[in-house]
């Protein structure tokens, strides 16, 4: 879907806490005399006098291998022009993050003010004894490509100008999947290119590289087809211009089989597309309306092949599927460029990685039974965690086969798996969860809506297309905040239980069927249904809503009552759960269970062991669970030693293919060498742990806050496991994205009680 960003949000996003996006954290530990000594004075001199020795070993005593450089002197910042180099600062701290969060790069943003293209070779030139890389971004044309031309030939460090290379690399691999699914030989197609800026060039150039033919190539700019006899020919304009009696649009794409847009939206008309030639390739890149709507190009040729820039269509081209991989792998083999040769590699892995089966994390995450090669998936996913181990081993193999690497690699299996575990295979967990959610939103509710908090997440959660929420509470005092923040709720539904008399009727009469043998009368339950926990939970109970969300004001029990209560514990279930997920740059954590059951017995464990496994399995992960104890496989005695190893052998029973063992202490469970080489006959020792069951409620409560307070880690949570339908507890305190995050997953559990029901 396509995301409605708001200015206000948009403001409010770079200034909430600390302004901008970035910051420095040191990588070594500060907190003793001695640290800040070998930090800095005196010890900092060895790897000084080092580095002055040999000025290689730089890459060994600082950072300078895995610091790119993001610079520009913002002449061309996105669609908005030449907007200076402060305006675009935001956009290069944007590039940083991208790096960081795709690749583990560490990123600094530099804005230089001069448009003068020697001068600001000059200015990047001296830089390099800082830098691994260099990327340069959002330099206008010409000047892009003296200044990348002649940096690459000054300096001996990987330098790319995204926006030349990054679309060319990624239609290219589209392109060469397109040819394939229409059985069309690259030699032999003809190309229209609508554009000519850097992007359009570097695309083009990339092309003829791959081997379509010059002479079947047509690029247009503003002013029509680029002829040979044009006045006044730019240079590099020029190495496309055509003899052939073309002078329009029109006339070019006639016959055609591709047609590649890079200039400005609803240029491209249906009698155009249905001129080109059968199963025509159409890339209509323009952001954000492409130069034909998908909707119209599909409805005029159903034989098209179609990629476009948006999120919310088949075939995205985003750069966020070449840069962060292509550097990755330059910096990991000290290239000192990045060469057509990587280029054409990065293009083929994508290629290649399109044709691979697409794991179930993948096609869970843009809500696809399955993904598979063919006209909707021509290029892969930017979620896919495959992109960082199939894209930057092809480019440091590149880089190596042409000569230009200085620390080559030799066992690639053993990079691979650097890759992933500098990475954290499952850093993205959030964004696949909110990027399935959005494939079938469902209705949330939000009992406390007259929070300001709530209301921002419930603005989030409707322009992202997470979920349509339904918003609990006083109207006049929600109306009244919704106005004095900026927000556009309109479309939202807005109830006051206490005003809606015929619900409250209704839900009550529910409520007394369901509860007079336990205690409660028509008058409680019609007071209890004034309640907004209450009311919510009903209204899920009865299908007029999906999901519930609740608890940033309250407290758990107030929350959790209602729910039980109300919707009850799954049929096939005996208890209820609560689970935390702990993400941390390096790995994805479930703790269990963390907010309900006191003291379970070994039975109970068992039970809870079942619900988490189910959740692990829905998150897109194979559960490998550690039963915690303060014992080590019967090294103490005691109840609660006893009771976890009963509960491993039960549920061993019960489900005799899950991986699960104890009673294990917690430092033993998280080490992978430790339990190897101590308890190679545990099942958890190939692999590690990911999921901890923990033996009571105060050992899981006190483990996910400790970490959730020190820092080190973000928690997710917590997530109510058993309960026949979707309810979700926040914690005081919860942050907007906080909310968020809780109704992506509860949009996305309300998906799986659906396909159950339809199964």
């Amino acid at each position: 879907m396509s995301i409605k960003v708001r200015k206000e949000d948009a403001l409010n996003y770079h200034t909430q806490g600390q302004p901008g996006k970035i910051e420095v954290v040191p990588t070594k530990a500060l907190s003793s005399q001695l640290d800040l000594a070998l930090a800095y004075s005196p010890g900092v001199a060895e790897p000084c006098k080092e580095i002055a020795n040999n000025v290689e070993d730089v890459y060994k005593y600082t950072a300078k291998g895995n610091l790119v450089a993001v610079i520009s002197n913002g002449t061309a910042v996105l669609g908005l022009g030449n907007i200076g180099p402060e305006a675009s600062k935001p956009v290069m701290e944007g590039k940083g993050v991208l790096f960081k969060k795709f690749a583990g790069i560490d990123v600094f943003d530099i804005e230089i003010n001069c448009e003068d293209p020697k001068e600001f070779i000059k200015i990047v030139k001296a830089l390099e004894p800082t830098f691994g890389g260099v990327n340069l971004e959002d330099i206008k044309a010409p000047e892009c490509f003296e200044i990348e031309q002649e940096l690459r030939k000054q300096m001996k460090i990987p330098i790319m100008h995204d926006d030349q290379h990054g679309t060319a690399i990624i239609t290219a691999a589209a392109l060469l999947s397109a040819l394939e699914v229409v059985n069309k030989k690259i030699e032999e197609v003809t190309v229209v290119v609508n554009g000519a800026g850097a992007s359009a060039i570097s695309c083009t150039r990339l092309y003829v590289a791959l081997g379509v033919q010059k002479t079947n190539i047509v690029m247009l700019d503003s002013k029509g087809v680029i002829r040979s006899d044009s006045p006044n020919l730019d240079p590099t304009k020029a190495e496309f211009a055509t003899d052939r009696n073309i002078y329009t649009l029109e006339e070019a794409v006639s016959g055609a089989d591709m047609f590649l847009g890079l200039s400005k939206g609803n240029i491209f008309s249906p009698e155009m597309l249905l001129s080109m030639a059968d199963n025509p390739i159409v890339f209509a890149c323009a952001n954000p309306d492409p130069e034909i709507a998908y909707e119209l190009a599909m409805a005029t040729r159903p034989d098209v092949v179609m990629a476009t820039g948006r999120s919310d269509h088949p075939n995205q081209v985003n750069n966020v599927l070449g840069f962060p991989y292509i550097f990755r792998g330059a910096l990991d083999v000290r290239a000192t460029e990045i060469n057509e040769a990587m280029k054409l590699a990065a293009v083929k892995a994508i290629a290649e990685l399109a044709k691979q089966p697409v794991p179930d994390i993948v096609s869970q995450a843009y809500g696809k039974k399955t993904l598979s090669f063919g006209r909707d998936y021509l290029i892969p996913k930017p979620l896919d965690p495959r992109l960082i181990t199939t894209i930057s081993p092809a480019v440091a193999q590149a880089a190596i086969e042409s000569g230009i690497a200085k620390n080559p690699i030799s066992d690639w299996d053993a990079y691979r798996l650097d890759l992933q575990k500098r990475m954290g295979i499952d850093t993205k967990l959030m964004s696949r969860m909110i990027e399935r959610a959005q494939k079938a939103p469902k209705r949330v509710v939000f009992s406390e809506a007259d929070n300001i908090k709530i209301l921002k997440a419930a603005q989030t959660v409707r322009d992202e297309g997470i979920a349509q929420p339904i918003l609990l509470g006083d109207k006049t005092k929600i109306n009244h905040l919704i106005t004095e923040n900026g927000l556009d709720l309109s479309d939202c539904l807005i109830i006051n239980p206490a005003q809606e008399h015929e619900r409250l009727n209704q839900y009550s009469q529910v409520f007394y069927q369901k509860r007079q043998r336990k205690g409660l009368t028509l008058y409680d339950a019609r007071k209890q249904m004034h309640d907004r926990n209450y009311f919510g939970a009903m209204m899920v109970e009865l299908n007029e809503a999906d999901a519930m969300i609740s608890g940033l004001t309250k407290n758990y029990p107030r929350i959790i009552r209602p729910a039980l209560e109300v919707i009850g514990v799954r049929a096939d279930s005996k208890v209820v759960a609560g689970m935390y997920v702990v993400v941390s740059n390096k790995r994805t954590l479930f703790f269990a269970d963390t907010t309900v059951n006191l003291d379970p017995t070994a039975e109970e464990l068992v039970n809870i062991i079942g619900l988490v496994q189910e959740e692990v399995r829905a998150f897109g992960f194979l559960p490998r669970i550690a039963v915690l104890s303060y014992s080590n496989f019967g090294s103490s005695k005691g109840d609660v030693p006893n009771k976890t190893a009963e509960a491993v052998r039960l549920a061993k029973e019960k489900y005799p293919n899950l991986i699960v063992d104890g009673d294990i202490q917690a430092d033993v469970a998280l080490n992978a060498d430790l339990l190897r080489e101590n308890y190679p006959f545990s099942e958890l020792a190939e692999k590690g742990v990911n999921t901890l069951i923990f033996p009571n409620l105060a050992a899981g409560n006190i483990a996910y806050k400790l970490l959730q307070n020190l820092g080190t880690a973000e928690t997710i949570g917590p997530i109510l496991l058993g309960m026949s339908k979707p309810i979700h507890v926040l914690q005081l305190g919860n942050s907007v994205r906080d909310i968020v995050n809780m109704a992506a997953i509860a949009v996305v559990d309300a998906q799986g009680m659906n396909e159950e029901l339809s199964a």
